[in-house]
């Protein structure tokens, strides 16, 4: 296969930190010329927070934006409208996250680019919806996370809202929108037409919390929730209580202890125990007896004792590492896996091999690792780049556009462009 299903697809990246720029880094991926516009004075913030070289463009940067072209511009001068608006009419997708009115104060709304170009997809990031008493609050992770409902869900019950190390609110909204991107690409192509795409972080939170919603309406009519450990001797407030580690999906689960977990922080198994494989679980943990014990062989009969289940499968594992509970588990068929630290990840032979993990090299920094296509496709695979270095294409951009060297020069000099 020549080129890559997004070839030939031009995409204005207006986007800075982590949800927008994960929704263009895919579409790169996936062939996309992409271009990225940036302030003359630093460009993307990420460029410079948490540095680990000085002077290098950061891993939030570089981790985020491979695959692209750099163009530094300012586009609030007259000057840098004219650049973007000869842009937008070339354009196939321009995706952008700035704060709520941010482009109309540009001169650049969606009415006005849907006027310069009419197939245009105008992809847009907000914090909240238009229609939400909140849509002009500023808007990170941590806060979406919040506001869509996985913090209140998420921890213990003895303990506060917690927010999950995942980037429900920042990666989890670049993915919603790539695909209101992809699916008004495939529109545009019966109508003609393009659209303009939006998401909100609260709503992309939200959609990942569905099942959270499910135990709502279910505590709203029945008092209680018989999957979560408060049931059956615990109180249930009005809304969905922090359940700990316990499975969401009506089938108990829980992190244990494994061998090495006193030294080791993530020296621990998640164990499920599944209603239609209790006979070949309790086999495997070594209590054949449990398979047809009243008190234990219905999900019914074991919620009441269910921790101390789970204290007696502990001491099963205290013996075992995670790989070796894994491995002896596995063999019954009962869903577990090992609680892998970033640095087991990184160094994983599997995911390198498949390019879930994968080493590039960038300019300034040299090799570095990053997250690869989550995506797997039969037909082609991305070849993770480097990201651009500030301004890297400016020039090229501005040629392609049909400006002379002596009005890039200018430009230049005039501190319009970087």
């Amino acid at each position: 296969m020549t080129d890559l299903p997004l070839t030939g697809i031009k995409v204005i990246d207006f986007t800075g930190v982590q949800a927008g720029p994960a929704c263009t880094q895919m579409l790169a991926w996936f062939g996309a010329d992409v271009l990225k516009v940036e302030r003359v004075d630093g460009g993307d913030v990420t460029r410079h927070q948490l540095r680990d070289i000085p002077d290098a463009d950061a891993l939030y940067f570089t981790m985020l934006n491979g695959n692209k072209r750099s163009l530094a511009i300012n586009t609030r001068t007259p000057e840098g409208k004219e650049v973007m608006e000869k842009l937008i009419r070339e354009a196939d997708v321009l995706v952008e996250n700035f704060a709520p009115g941010a482009m109309d104060r540009m001169g650049l709304s969606w009415e006005h680019i849907h006027e310069l170009n009419p197939r245009l997809i105008f992809g847009s990031v907000k914090g909240f919806d238009e229609e939400s008493p909140w849509n002009d609050l500023k808007v990170y992770d941590n806060v979406a996370q919040c506001a869509g409902g996985a913090a209140s869900t998420t921890g213990f019950w003895d303990g506060p809202p917690t927010v999950s190390g995942a980037a429900l609110g920042d990666s989890n909204t670049g993915m919603h929108l790539l695909i209101g991107v992809l699916t008004a690409l495939l529109a545009r192509e019966r109508t003609g037409r393009g659209q303009k795409v939006s998401v909100s972080m609260q709503d992309a939170v939200l959609n990942l919390c569905r099942v959270k919603l499910r135990d709502q309406q279910r505590l709203d009519r029945l008092g209680y929730l018989e999957e979560y450990p408060q049931y059956p001797d615990g109180e249930f407030g009005e809304a969905v209580p922090r359940g700990g580690n316990a499975g969401g999906g009506g089938q108990p689960g829980w992190v244990l202890k494994c061998k090495g977990w006193q030294t080791d922080p993530n020296a621990y198994i998640y164990f499920t125990i599944q209603e239609q494989n209790w006979a070949r679980t309790a086999e495997a943990i070594g209590h054949p007896e449990w398979a047809d014990d009243p008190a234990y062989n219905t999900a019914q009969a074991r919620q009441p004792h269910i921790f101390d289940i789970f204290d007696e499968i502990e001491k099963w594992l205290a013996d075992k590492d995670k790989y070796e509970a894994v491995d002896i588990l596995r063999k019954a068929e009962i869903p577990c896996a090992p609680v892998l630290s970033m640095k087991e990840i990184a160094e994983d032979p599997s995911l390198r091999s498949s390019g879930s993990v994968v080493e590039v090299d960038q300019k300034g920094r040299g090799p570095f690792l990053t997250v690869g296509n989550p995506v797997k496709f039969s037909e082609f695979t991305p070849d993770i780049q480097g990201a651009p270095l500030l301004g890297e294409h400016t020039d090229q951009v501005l040629a392609d556009l049909g400006y002379t060297p002596e009005a890039i020069e200018a430009l230049h000099k005039a501190r319009i462009v970087a």
